[in-house]
């Protein structure tokens, strides 16, 4: 099962999305796409900055979101990113927020990361990390 970040969900409305991305998502069930409340907001973030905001929302809300369950930020998801927190704290290691909520619902549900910012997952301890785009 795999937790799609928001760099992958945006190349899917692309005008020349990644062709190995596209193929490999024609060969799964909505049963196993998952993705994340905040890659939503990013999402939204995103499209409310662009002067194509209208386009790009429709692009998601028309293609993407149907086909991907959508998990929370929930009360288990809080206790294992103050578990990765602590730890990425005790080494020295940084990592952004909402990038490190994301690794936690993906480990909370054990799904498997589909990013091409794999520099910023790998840190994570626990967490597959893969890119389809390339």
């Amino acid at each position: 099962m795999y937790l799609f970040d928001t760099d992958t969900l945006s190349n899917i409305v692309k005008q020349r999305p990644s062709d190995r991305l596209v193929q490999r998502l024609q060969h799964l069930a909505k049963a196993v796409q998952f993705t994340t409340a905040i890659n939503v907001g990013e999402i939204y973030f995103g499209a409310n900055r662009s002067p194509r905001k209208n386009q790009i929302l429709q692009a998601f809300e028309k293609s993407v979101f149907p086909n991907v369950n959508i998990l929370p930020f929930d009360e288990e998801s809080g206790r294992v990113f103050g578990l990765l927190k602590a730890e990425l704290e005790r080494t020295g290691i940084g990592c952004s927020e909402p990038d490190l909520r994301i690794a936690a619902i993906a480990l909370q549900h054990r799904l498997a990361l589909i990013t091409g910012n794999v520099k910023h997952f790998k840190i994570i301890p626990g967490l597959r990390v893969e890119n389809w785009m390339v």
